[in-house]
This record gives structure tokens, sequence and C-alpha cells, in this order.
């Protein structure tokens, strides 16, 4: 009986080891190729296994795709409230810091952007979204800081709202919407993350004005 749990448990260790290898492998070349240009072939080769190895854990390329993504994500939410929730840091430090932590993010992960709003419109309820959002927009930190530095600033003019949408769609539309920016801009994939690099100093700077200025 014991040496057949220990069997078990060294059979739990293998499947695990291959189920990690796997997501490793995708995951560095769906960020590499992106979704389209990545083949299960590739995968399984990246990671040392058979195709059939592969099929058998994740069933299908779009699966395996949508698990990083959601994995992605969870730690994109993570980071994203523990920095509207830094109590030591002030609202234009907070600006200069979330911008930088979006562009970096999504620079690893260029397809993050369309999956989660491809999800949100398919099951707003999956990625429990909306939640995220509101306690971002109304509960947080940054949003109270913000809230006191427009009342301090005389600025009845202004929803708040308005600074936080601005944020969100200035760093996240450019990789949304990269396929024809580096086409219309005839920008190469490094001069493309070079220019979202650019703008992790250009972003703040705008905000900040945006917040200031009457």
């Amino acid at each position: 009986m014991e040496k057949r749990s220990k069997k078990s448990q060294q059979e739990n260790t293998k499947d695990l080891s291959a189920e990690e290898k796997i997501k490793a492998a995708a995951r560095q070349l769906f960020t590499k190729k992106g979704y389209s240009a990545t083949r299960t072939r590739d995968i399984a080769e990246a990671a040392g296994i058979n195709l059939a190895l592969l099929n058998y854990y994740f069933r299908s390329k779009e699966k395996l795709f949508d698990l990083i993504m959601l994995e992605n994500f969870g730690q994109f939410i993570h980071g994203v409230r523990n920095l509207f929730n830094d109590k030591n840091s002030s609202l234009d430090q907070k600006i200069e810091n979330l911008v930088d932590f979006y562009i970096s993010q999504l620079i690893v992960n260029p397809d993050l952007p369309l999956f989660v709003l491809n999800e949100i419109r398919s099951d707003p309820k999956k990625l429990q979204a909306r939640g995220f959002f509101r306690d971002i927009l109304r509960k947080s930190y940054f949003m109270q800081q913000l809230v006191e530095e427009l009342a301090r600033q005389k600025r009845t003019d202004i929803n708040p709202i308005h600074i936080m949408v601005n944020i969100f769609s200035m760093t996240i539309f450019p990789f949304a919407a990269a396929p024809i920016i580096c086409y219309v801009g005839e920008l190469a994939e490094q001069e493309f993350i070079q220019v979202m690099e650019e703008r992790k100093i250009l972003i703040p700077v705008w905000i900040k004005k945006m917040i200031a200025a009457k």
C-alpha cells in the first residue's frame, strides 16, 4: 500500500513537471511569435515532449493559450492592486509606477489586452473584471489621492474617472492596435517596443498636465 502511494506521488510529480514544461514553452512562444504563428508542434518540441502528450494535457492550442492568459491576467491584477493601494507613494509616483508597470507587462504579454477584451465581451463574469475595475475606480487609495488632488486644485470640471480611463487607454490601446501602428508608422518590432518605452516617460507628463490644466 505504501509502495503504491509513493509510486502515485512520483507519477503526479512527473505529470506536474510535464505540464509546467508545456506551459513555460507555450508562454515563451506565444510571447515571441503570437497566438496565430505558434503551432502546437512547436510548443511540444520546445517543451521536449511529444505532441500526443501535449494534447493529453491541454486538448488544444486555444485551451493552453486561455490558461496562460488567465494566469498572466491574474498576475497583472495583483500587481496593479498593490500599486494602487501603496500608501507610501504619492499620486505622481503612482502614476509613474502604474504606467511603467502596465507597459512593462504588456511588452512581455502583448496578446493580453485583446484576450481580456474578448473574454469580457463573451463572458464579463469569467475574469470578474467588472469587480476589479470597480474596486480601482471607487475604493483604491489611488482614487482617494486623485479625488483629493482634484479638490485641492478646485477642479470641479473633471470627473476623476476620466483620468483613470486615460491612463488605461494611453497605455493599453497601443498594444491592442500594435499591427496597424507598426504598419502606419513603418515600425519593426524593436522600434515599436522603443516607442512604448518612450511612452513610460511621456504618459505621466500628459496625465499630470490633465490634472493640473485649467
